[in-house]
């Protein structure tokens, strides 16, 4: 086991997919927080993405713990921020009071507040201080995205915050990925979406596909029915999330209900959707609810070996993603590529 876990992690780091993605964040020069200094792979983390020249990245935590903790971690290059003795904190505790007194928050409640790194993370990318914020390694998808929302909130127009993973294939390739990845949405926050919201998540998905990834969408909303096989209240709801994102974005290429072999293998959808043009060869894949999309991550993950990504936010006015607690270093450097290139969107 340790033999494979160890290949998976030399093949995600040069994955021809994921350099291309490191290599435009690059480009961009982004300042990036990360906000769980406490966690190793957070702090390798930390380190490769400046090595590499990814970003350039702030660590929240106590220098003296961090390094005493990762000895033999080169963190030349990381600046290294403890909110507890920073002298920004006092002004990012005054932001927090002036955002949420009218919710009731006292300036002793903000104060408090500022000290915990995750607010502090999202204060400092609310101030403009950084451009993009990842954490999550440690702590729940909640911690991460409560002061998100609070603080920076969704971005204009954009109706609700959902998650994506971006699922890339292994460096030998997938039959059922002929562009190299999937988006798999929503898997990590929006517990039962309702037909309207699943098509925002559907239409906003299609978009991370293109700017992200570098994809021409092609979006299958999944069902356990495909094309009328069988009849649910459930996939009534896909139905009409179908035709609500075809109605919000006429142009985009998208179908359903669509069961995954359906969705993905050119041979079964040629049984099961003839005629369709997304059937066979979706790479946006949007589950009906969060059990679907969280097992499915899993299991593309875990027994397919591809590379799981996230669970990445979309629909922030700035770049805030989570992470999951069961991630790789590589994973944490992957999610700061794509936080940088949040910031072009």
């Amino acid at each position: 086991m340790a033999d494979f876990c160890a290949e998976q992690a030399k093949q995600a780091e040069c994955n021809p997919f994921l350099e291309k993605i490191k290599e435009k964040a690059a480009a961009l020069n982004k300042r990036i927080v990360l906000c769980e200094g406490e966690d190793s792979r957070v702090v390798k983390a930390a380190s490769d993405a400046v090595k590499q020249k990814i970003a350039r990245i702030v660590l929240l935590g106590n220098p003296e713990e961090i390094k005493k903790a990762n000895p033999d971690v080169d963190l030349s290059g990381v600046d290294i921020v403890n909110p507890a003795t920073s002298e920004k904190r006092a002004e990012y505790a005054a932001l927090l009071y002036n955002l949420r007194k009218a919710k009731g928050m006292t300036e002793e409640e903000a104060d408090k507040l500022s000290y915990d790194n995750t607010y502090f993370g999202v204060l400092m990318l609310k101030a403009g201080d950084v451009d993009g914020l990842v954490s999550g390694a440690c702590h729940s998808t909640a911690n991460t995205l409560r002061p998100g929302l609070q603080i920076v909130k969704a971005a204009p127009g954009v109706p609700l915050v959902s998650s994506y993973f971006l699922m890339i294939a292994p460096a030998c390739g997938n039959p059922y990925c002929e562009d190299g990845a999937f988006i798999y949405a929503d898997c990590g926050l929006n517990e039962n979406p309702t037909s309207e919201q699943l098509a925002d998540i559907a239409v906003i998905s299609a978009k991370t596909a293109e700017k992200i990834a570098g994809l021409e969408p092609r979006v299958a909303m999944l069902s356990f029915s495909t094309k009328g096989s069988a009849k649910h209240a459930d996939i009534d709801k896909v139905t009409a999330a179908l035709k609500l994102a075809q109605e919000k974005a006429p142009q985009l290429l998208i179908d359903g209900e669509l069961q995954l072999d359906a969705a993905i293998v050119p041979s079964v959808a040629k049984s099961k959707a003839p005629g369709s043009k997304v059937a066979g060869h979706a790479n946006v894949l949007i589950f009906p609810d969060l059990d679907a999309g969280n097992i499915g991550y899993k299991l593309t993950e875990r027994l397919g070996g591809f590379q799981a990504v996230g669970p990445l936010c979309q629909g922030f006015a700035k770049p805030i993603n989570d992470l999951s607690r069961g991630c790789k270093s590589e994973d944490v450097v992957a999610a700061v590529a794509i936080t940088a290139l949040q910031t072009q969107i």
